[in-house]
């Protein structure tokens, strides 16, 4: 159990901040996908990337020895998700957008889970 809860939360540790540093430079491309879902543009880098990234280092620090902050950070991403893809249903948005947002709720969900079993 505990090396499924190591692979699967650098996944989502790469995962999160791959995305949240992608976001940031890449902030022009994401901008109709964010109107899409209702989602100011200006939403991008703060809150959005920075809850990713800063989950994603918290994730980081409760696989280093700090396992209450790596549990937060868990159940943090799990909420930021839930939300994520509650605005794409909400806007009808059915891109290519909320499947992804789909995937990282179903890591983050997973880390969470296996955090919690450690």
């Amino acid at each position: 159990m505990h090396s499924a809860y190591i692979v699967v939360t650098l996944l989502a540790i790469t995962m999160n901040a791959g995305s949240a540093i992608a976001g940031t430079i890449r902030r022009k491309k994401l901008a109709p996908a964010m109107r899409r879902a209702g989602v100011p543009e200006s939403w991008i880098v703060f809150p959005i990337n920075t809850l990713k990234l800063a989950g994603a280092l918290g994730l980081l620090l409760g696989l280093i020895g700090v396992p209450l902050i790596g549990l937060a950070a868990a159940i943090g991403l799990v909420l930021f998700y839930v939300c994520a893809v509650h605005t794409h249903l909400l806007s009808r948005d059915y891109s290519p957008q909320l499947g992804l947002a789909s995937g990282f709720l179903a890591v983050a969900v997973s880390a969470l889970t296996l955090a919690l079993a450690a």
